[in-house]
């Protein structure tokens, strides 16, 4: 297969991430144009001129080279100068969070996409203190795609919605290799470790809320194949359990 030119060595050093955009999957064809919010960043944060090029990716691992054509007052188009695509991390990793409340889902979303999540569900736990969303809120995807600008990322985790508790995740279960229940309580001294993440196979992680699992779930997920176990001694907030795993699951596929 021909080899492509790397559009982020195109742009220039450190640039790529300052001039990329998204680009939907379904807008993906000429005439390639720039939605409303996507346009204001390139021509009035960034002031782009005719001639610039930049970086666009679709968010399922396509990405490429552009350059600025016509521009308007609302709008602005661009011609394709090189295409590629990134592959998806293996073994694929998704995290199952319970919902929370948590005031930096932002800042959360940015750093599932830096992690190479592959998807994230949150799901409504025992004791969440909030309500699941009917919907993914767009300023979640707003979060996942200023992740994917900072690291050079093509790729958005998948997000939804998971309806039903603990049962919802069990009926899931036969989509992965393997399954770990991320508990507070006792594991019988099984911690994760990185030979956990680091073999074939796609991953599931399941997480309790701010308030943990409750006694029932605990019990029916781990009856599931579910295996529990400690991230060590310390209780963790939410999000500080969530992006260590992560980020151990990264630094595993690093190794293979």
């Amino acid at each position: 297969m021909k080899s492509r030119p790397n559009p982020s060595a195109l742009v220039g050093p450190h640039k790529a991430g300052q001039r990329s955009f998204y680009l939907s999957p379904e807008d993906w064809r000429p005439p390639f144009i720039l939605d409303r919010a996507e346009f204001h960043h390139l021509a009035h944060v960034l002031r782009l001129k005719p001639g610039a090029q930049v970086r666009l990716f679709d968010g399922c691992g396509r990405f490429g080279l552009f350059q600025v054509e016509d521009m308007d007052k609302g709008s602005v188009s661009l011609s394709l100068i090189s295409e590629s695509h990134e592959p998806g991390a293996e073994p694929r990793c998704t995290l199952a969070a319970a919902f929370s409340k948590a005031l930096r889902r932002g800042w959360f979303m940015e750093k599932c996409v830096e992690l190479g999540a592959a998807a994230v569900w949150f799901w409504q736990g025992d004791y969440s203190q909030a309500a699941l969303p009917d919907a993914e809120k767009d300023s979640w995807k707003a979060a996942l795609i200023s992740g994917a600008k900072q690291c050079e990322a093509a790729r958005l985790p998948e997000l939804a919605m998971i309806r039903g508790g603990a049962q919802s995740i069990i009926s899931r279960r036969g989509e992965f290799s393997r399954a770990y229940l991320l508990y507070e309580g006792d594991t019988k001294g099984r911690m994760l470790g990185m030979s956990d993440l680091e073999a074939p196979g796609d991953i599931l992680l399941v997480l309790g809320p701010e308030g943990g699992f409750s006694p029932r779930e605990a019990k029916t997920l781990a009856a599931a194949d579910i295996l529990p176990v400690s991230l060590g001694s310390r209780i963790l907030r939410w999000e500080t359990a969530a992006v260590l795993t992560l980020g151990m699951a990264f630094l595993a596929r690093q190794k293979t």
